[in-house]
């Protein structure tokens, strides 16, 4: 969720779980996202109805914003917060070993889509994996078999047409990584194709542009995952509301999506 509003949607509509980012070094810098106190109102708000909050701190951290990082990890722990979705390796590495008590996540951001990436961040003490979002779910179901890691998926939103939200055309055509919550969404645009041997230039298209992600008419599919996942961050309240709000329905069995 991207702010308050979005928070109360998604909590009245049944959600057991909402990911939100502070003000610093969340992957959707665009949202209005939480400062301090903000952070502590929603994690109230939430607590107060049984939902667990996420901080998802999950862009790429320099050296010298190291330190600021983990002191926003420690202040959201200690103000309530259930989890840290981190993408940084080191920061995800740190905060697993020095702060064992802080439930730490591995970011979607992370690409993870094997099962070799999985057993590697158990070792290190990370407590769930959100898998890539082009992960099968044959794949996670096969995931399940070999470990007992807690694994979430997402099953509605954008999806990236590189790995899972790794881009570099952002930065390298837009001047704004995001690696660094400042994606300019370069695979959304108008781009020619060209045919370099004979110069045919084609009609423009929408050539990177992936279809959104929807699982409405096979959610009960995904009962193996442990945790699935909304995106939502750079949404509309309504948009929170109805979403959820389907999603919750089918899953406990209240409505069918009709084709």
């Amino acid at each position: 969720v991207g702010d308050f509003e979005c928070l109360k949607a998604a909590v009245q509509n049944g959600a057991n779980a909402v990911y939100l980012g502070a003000s610093s070094f969340s992957a959707r810098a665009k949202a209005t996202n939480f400062d301090n106190l903000e952070l502590y109102e929603a994690i109230k708000y939430a607590k107060l109805r049984n939902v667990s909050v996420h901080l998802a701190l999950n862009t790429l951290i320099k050296n010298e914003e190291f330190n600021d990082a983990v002191n926003l990890a420690i202040n959201a722990y200690n103000n309530g917060v259930d989890a840290i979705i981190i993408q940084d390796l080191a920061l995800l590495d740190y905060v697993a070993k020095c702060y064992p008590s802080i439930e730490a996540h591995a970011s979607t951001q992370m690409g993870i889509d094997d099962l070799e990436g999985i057993t590697s961040l158990e070792k290190l003490g990370v407590k769930r994996v959100v898998l890539a979002r082009e992960v099968p779910i044959e794949k996670i179901k096969y995931f399940k078999t070999k470990t007992n890691m807690p694994l979430e998926a997402f099953i509605h939103g954008a999806l990236c047409v590189s790995y899972s939200g790794n881009c570099l055309i952002s930065g390298l055509i837009g001047m704004r990584s995001g690696n660094r919550g400042r994606c300019v969404g370069s695979c959304r645009k108008l781009y020619n194709l060209v045919n370099l041997t004979t110069n045919e230039v084609f009609p423009k298209n929408y050539l990177l542009s992936m279809k959104d992600l929807n699982t409405t008419y096979n959610v009960q599919d995904l009962s193996i995952i442990d945790s699935l996942k909304i995106e939502g961050r750079m949404k509309e309240p309504y948009y929170v509301y109805s979403v959820v709000n389907s999603y919750r329905k089918i899953i406990d069995g209240d409505t069918k999506i009709k084709e």
